[in-house]
């Protein structure tokens, strides 16, 4: 995966989003062009693909119409239609709608932030189709005065991995529920966006995600720099509701892909195969060689001794289709402190070797 990165100053939310388009465009309209013809793979009906693009654009200008100007800005300034841009922004609440496939695995998640000043230390695996992925945005962008947020995403999607200047960082890892269906509602990329946007505590961020209606679930993990009796939690929405999930008394929050919170646990509907327990058992596990280090050595001792044979690390595997392989594309670190992400388009074996960039 190739990154690119781009700073936005301007504060008028369309023009924000035309200035993004017309500098990614040609990014933009190959990442909306391999989404559409990835859930064509997956089965779907090109028509009910486009309505629910659009019916969680529309959710989305509900909630959040500067965020919805936008989406509709950078759509415009990259030579699409609303409608195809949104493929993108909302394909997370497609994919709620496609058939399940067996042995999905996205992303591992572990934060550190015990009582104090001091700021959090995290690390998480993005693990996604390469295919989908040739190329991925970050991005710095004023959303108000004085106020900054930086994100990693994808090209089309609002936002997802970030850090805000008011000192709170997110992490994002999809799940699956039962209630998720094909309804359209806000996209969860857009969610962890307006987060960053606009949440200066844990109390902010909580009450914005829970005032989406949404048609599919994730996890956003949120910590501050700043000293409070509740530095991270896990924000868990589901069309079936939202739950809090609290770091441990020792400071640690970790998360991959099945729900930690007990009600909406029950109704899980994690893929059969899938590694996630596996992968949260192994966090557990290595999570006290992981506090007081740098970000390279942390992505090393994140591996334990398998290293990139880990199971936090996933490799293509060319005996399956296409779509259904999955890597390990990038492996990032949030610093709440000072605003600044540290990233390696890389599996945290290989970005032990390499070294991370700061953004």
């Amino acid at each position: 995966m190739q990154l690119h990165h781009h700073t936005s100053t301007a504060l008028d939310p369309r023009e924000r989003g035309l200035d993004i388009g017309r500098t990614s465009d040609a990014q933009t309209r190959t990442t909306a062009k391999l989404y559409s013809d990835f859930f064509a793979v997956l089965g779907m009906d090109p028509q009910k693909v486009r309505t629910i693009a659009e019916q969680s654009h529309e959710a989305l200008r509900d909630w959040s119409p500067a965020l919805a100007e936008e989406a509709e800005g950078w759509a415009h300034g990259a030579g699409l239609e609303t409608w195809e841009l949104a493929i993108v922004n909302a394909r997370t609440e497609i994919l709620a709608a496609a058939p399940k496939k067996a042995g999905s695995h996205e992303c591992s998640t572990a934060v550190y932030a015990p009582a104090g000043t001091g700021s959090p230390q995290t690390l998480q695996t993005w693990d996604w189709h390469g295919d989908l992925a040739p190329d991925g945005l970050l991005l710095e962008l004023t959303p108000a005065p004085r106020r900054t947020t930086k994100t990693f995403t994808e090209f089309g999607t609002l936002g997802k991995i970030g850090v805000n200047s008011e000192g709170l960082g997110l992490h994002f890892n999809i799940l699956a529920h039962a209630s998720d269906n094909s309804s359209g509602g806000v996209p969860v990329h857009a969610i962890a966006r307006r987060i960053l946007d606009e949440a200066s505590s844990i109390d902010d961020a909580i009450s914005i995600a829970s005032s989406a209606k949404v048609s599919a679930s994730t996890v956003y993990s949120v910590f501050t720099a700043h000293s409070t009796p509740r530095r991270a939690v896990s924000i868990e929405v589901s069309p079936a509701g939202t739950a809090v999930v609290d770091a441990g008394s020792d400071g640690w929050l970790l998360h991959t892909n099945h729900f930690l919170d007990p009600r909406l646990a029950q109704d899980d509907a994690i893929d059969d195969g899938a590694l996630s327990p596996q992968r949260l058992a192994h966090l557990g596990q290595v999570r006290a060689e992981l506090a007081g280090l740098d970000a390279r050595a942390r992505a090393e001792r994140f591996c334990s001794t398998q290293g990139a044979s880990s199971v936090v690390c996933f490799h293509p595997d060319a005996a399956v289709p296409r779509h259904e392989q999955w890597q390990t594309l990038l492996t990032i670190s949030v610093n709440a402190g000072d605003c600044s992400l540290e990233y390696a388009p890389a599996n945290p074996a290989d970005a032990a070797v390499t070294g991370f960039q700061t953004f």
